[in-house]
């Protein structure tokens, strides 16, 4: 009777660490976010200069671990602004309010590897299915950036967010995904959905939060005569559209790697 009860209590677990098809889809998916690390990096570097990109990289301990917690449990952190000198903002590690892409590239790496550990859990591992899931996380990145720059230009809306800028935010959502799919890994689905609204919630705050300083206070005369109230709440509507859309894509790219 305790051989079983046993087994039961310790499956999940073990099998997280110990598990042969786990470890190998870890290896491989451990490569596959390398290359896909070299061959973003590569077709960055081809559209901006080195010099602009190391600000987004402009990190260090301090910054990061200051960071996670502030995407973890923004309800506590109260001051947004991000700070200036001589009209360039300062770096990251001069300013936990600026947008890195550090954070952002290590989560995704992160990702594809929990997803590979997932994946060769359940015994549902294969390198296409693996390719898919790290492409897939991708292409909603850039469908989303895309959207959002999209939205900014149709509607007139001026403000000082850069493609970088929206890239750093569209990719914090990799921090939360990655404590929801190991919530689900360790404590079932139960685990899962309760990491799901927290970190969901917490990304929602946070978007609006940061892009509130980034879009709402730019207030500029309409020179399509849309009337002076009208600038306003389309930046509220962008800045609420972004902030809902994000739990959708962490439930879209993790609720099929927790069964």
């Amino acid at each position: 009777m305790a051989g079983p009860s046993n087994d039961m209590q310790g499956g999940p677990a073990v099998n997280l660490f110990t598990d042969p098809m786990a470890n190998a889809a870890m290896v491989y998916g451990s490569s596959l976010a390398n290359q896909g690390k070299d061959i973003v990096n590569k077709e960055i570097s081809r559209f901006m200069s080195v010099n602009k990109l190391k600000y987004f990289f402009a990190v260090d301990t301090r910054y990061v671990l200051k960071k996670l917690m502030i995407l973890m449990f923004p309800y506590t952190h109260q001051d947004w602004e991000v700070r200036y000198h001589r009209d360039t903002p300062l770096t990251p590690r001069q300013d936990v309010n600026a947008p890195d892409l550090y954070i952002p590239t290590m989560a995704f790496i992160t990702y594809i590897l929990l997803a590979g550990m997932a994946l060769g859990i359940q015994k549902r591992f294969s390198p296409e299915v693996l390719g898919l899931c790290a492409s897939t996380a991708l292409v909603w990145i850039i469908i989303e950036v895309l959207v959002m720059l999209l939205s900014l230009y149709l509607l007139t809306v001026h403000s000082d967010l850069s493609t970088f800028d929206l890239i750093a935010y569209s990719g914090y959502k990799y921090v939360g995904m990655i404590f929801t799919v190991l919530s689900g890994l360790l404590f079932g689905s139960d685990g899962y959905y309760v990491a799901l609204v927290w970190s969901s919630c917490a990304l929602m705050f946070f978007i609006v939060r940061s892009l509130k300083m980034k879009i709402l206070p730019s207030i500029s005369s309409d020179s399509m005569g849309m009337g002076s109230n009208a600038k306003p709440q389309l930046r509220l509507y962008i800045t609420v559209a972004t902030a809902v859309f994000q739990p959708i894509i962490i439930y879209w790219l993790t609720s099929h790697l927790v069964r």
